[in-house]
């Protein structure tokens, strides 16, 4: 089911990719206990940064590992700016269907960025590389993306799903039907292995609240340690 490039592996040794599918999903438009589940993240998250100020949250080990990345692209890590919002204007964790919203919970706890496919959609194998540059797909806006060069992506057999800098495609997104789903987990240098697997067993809990009787087909780490 995963590739793995060399170029992958040569580029940026340390990084690690965690893989999450999972069948008998479900993905209503709301879930009342998955509700209640992410308030509790949300008062978690603000008692636990409460004292922070914007410095001393920037230089969270995960946050400066993916700003190191970011950087070299001109960019800036949108779940950090999302962190912020919560913690310093008391914004909410968006309001989604229910698949989504359990990995965004996760990506707040973690801060670890993460795409959602539906896996009915995705042509195996999935291969983890590197871009050229030249490659293109179709953003979640419906807008054609061209990707920046050296920038970590995966895709499948027939063609981009996802990226750090540009985030998932459209072709494979999850929807109101996706009872099988796949949670990708990308994780650049200084970010522990064992702390992406944790991450995507946070996935997994908050998926069961939605479909208690959902199992996983894999749970994967795959680095270049």
């Amino acid at each position: 089911m995963i590739e793995i490039s060399s170029s992958w592996k040569s580029v940026y040794p340390g990084s690690s990719i965690g893989v999450l599918v999972m069948q008998g999903v479900e993905n209503p438009q709301q879930h009342p206990q998955l509700d209640e589940k992410k308030k509790d993240l949300e008062d978690t998250l603000r008692a636990q940064f409460s004292s922070y100020d914007r410095t001393r949250l920037r230089a969270i080990p995960v946050l400066a590992s993916y700003r190191d990345y970011y950087k070299q692209f001109n960019e800036t890590y949108h779940v950090q700016h999302q962190l912020e919002s919560l913690v310093f204007k008391n914004r909410h964790i968006p309001r989604v269907a229910a698949l989504v919203e359990a990995m965004f919970m996760a990506e707040l706890k973690n801060l670890l960025l993460t795409a959602g496919h539906d896996m009915n959609a995705i042509k195996s194998p999935l291969r983890i590389d590197v871009a050229k540059g030249t490659e293109s797909y179709i953003r979640m806006n419906g807008e054609q993306q061209i990707l920046k060069k050296g920038d970590m992506m995966i895709s499948d057999a027939n063609g981009i799903v996802s990226c750090i800098i540009y985030g998932p495609d459209r072709r494979t997104r999850i929807r109101p039907e996706t009872n099988r789903v796949v949670f990708t987990v990308y994780a650049p240098q200084g970010i522990e292995e064992r702390d992406v697997s944790r991450h995507l067993e946070d996935i997994r809990e908050n998926v069961r609240v939605i479909a208690p009787g959902a199992s996983v087909e894999l749970l994967e780490t795959f680095g270049t340690y």
